[in-house]
């Protein structure tokens, strides 16, 4: 499983950003895809996660702000930022995964690696206060 994300860029707070992942391969594989962050330093954190049949969690330090979406056909996940924040400021990875879990359980495990999980290279987001 490739996963190549986009999107990210400056921006300044209270401004909006879409990120994109294309995914490639083995995609009927994967049961969970999720949007990730982290700061140096810090731990990675999940943002959101999204499953085959469509259910779906979000952090709660982003939850009323942010959207995940997937567009099968196109092999494209999504992450819509609104009202962003300077601490919002992170790189952003798109992951996927094969296990099977629960959209709640997805966002800890694969955030930190304790099942299998595919990664995209990470886009940069800054928001400037």
């Amino acid at each position: 499983v490739q996963l190549v994300e986009s999107g990210g860029g400056e921006v300044q707070a209270g401004g909006s950003l879409r990120l994109a992942c294309v995914v490639s391969g083995n995609t009927h594989r994967n049961k969970h895809m999720g949007w990730f962050r982290q700061v140096p330093g810090k731990e990675r954190e999940g943002v959101a996660t999204i499953n085959s049949p469509g259910f779906i969690s979000y952090g709660d330090s982003v939850k009323g702000r942010f959207t995940i979406a997937a567009d099968v056909a196109k092999n494209t996940l999504y992450l819509q930022m609104n009202s962003l924040k300077p601490e919002d400021t992170a790189m952003y990875y798109c992951a996927a995964t094969p296990s099977r879990m629960t959209a709640i359980q997805a966002l800890g495990a694969m955030a930190r690696s304790r099942v299998i999980t595919y990664w995209g290279q990470g886009t940069q987001v800054t928001v400037s206060s």
